[in-house]
């Protein structure tokens, strides 16, 4: 198996059986680009996970790609007009040669003020690579290659570090990275939970600010 990491959770699988591009998000670049696919897979509705003025254009180019998503992507991909399937924790089904199973079923928890909606992992070729979307998902099957979340606002390194241990993949991908450098979704994280009279003000760098 061949994977190209296309920044932050866009990964694609090149299986001995299928080309198979997984979260082609806003904060990824390149997946546009690829041709001859077989699938495109999401694993939840987060934009940094799909990129809906993207997606309708790599459809098209790709007229053989099977559009798989989660259930709570349903309306926000219903509006761009794309044909897809749904897949729901427990199903298996092939993609050319290649086999998926679909683990998982919620996102990791944000904040308890904030509803957690679905998310689905997606495990190919029987344990060959993982991707959690963004959870911790542990599955019962052995996994050789992991898709490993490295920085989100749900995530923190030591919750990282006990999933790589309770997955123990031969090889750990880190994936989901691009917030590490881009803090503004902690920054609009904080603004939108601070308590009421509190707010959150980003502070321009090497300049004065009076507060």
């Amino acid at each position: 198996m061949r994977i190209v990491h296309f920044g932050h959770s866009c990964v694609l699988l090149e299986t001995e059986g299928a080309r198979i591009l997984v979260d082609p998000g806003t904060f990824s670049a390149g997946f546009e680009t690829e041709r001859e696919l077989d699938a495109v897979f999401v694993t939840h509705q987060h934009f940094d996970h799909l990129d809906v003025e993207r997606l309708p254009a790599l459809l098209e180019a790709n007229p053989g790609a099977k559009l798989v998503i989660d259930p709570g992507s349903v309306e926000t991909v219903r509006k761009t007009g794309a044909e897809f399937e749904v897949a729901k924790p427990g199903d298996a089904f092939e993609i050319g040669r290649s086999t998926v199973n679909v683990v998982g079923g919620e996102h990791a928890v944000i904040h308890h003020d904030i509803p957690v909606i679905p998310n689905v992992g997606y495990i190919v070729d029987h344990g060959a690579f993982y991707h959690p979307g963004d959870s911790f998902f542990v599955p019962e099957q052995k996994i050789d290659v992991l898709g490993l979340p490295t920085g989100a606002p749900w995530l923190k390194a030591g919750e990282a570090v006990d999933y790589l241990r309770a997955v123990a993949p031969r090889l750990a991908v880190p994936i989901h990275e691009a917030v590490l450098a881009n803090p503004a979704l902690h920054y609009g994280l904080f603004g939108n939970l601070a308590p009421e009279g509190t707010e959150v003000k980003v502070l321009d760098r090497a300049e004065p600010t009076t507060v």
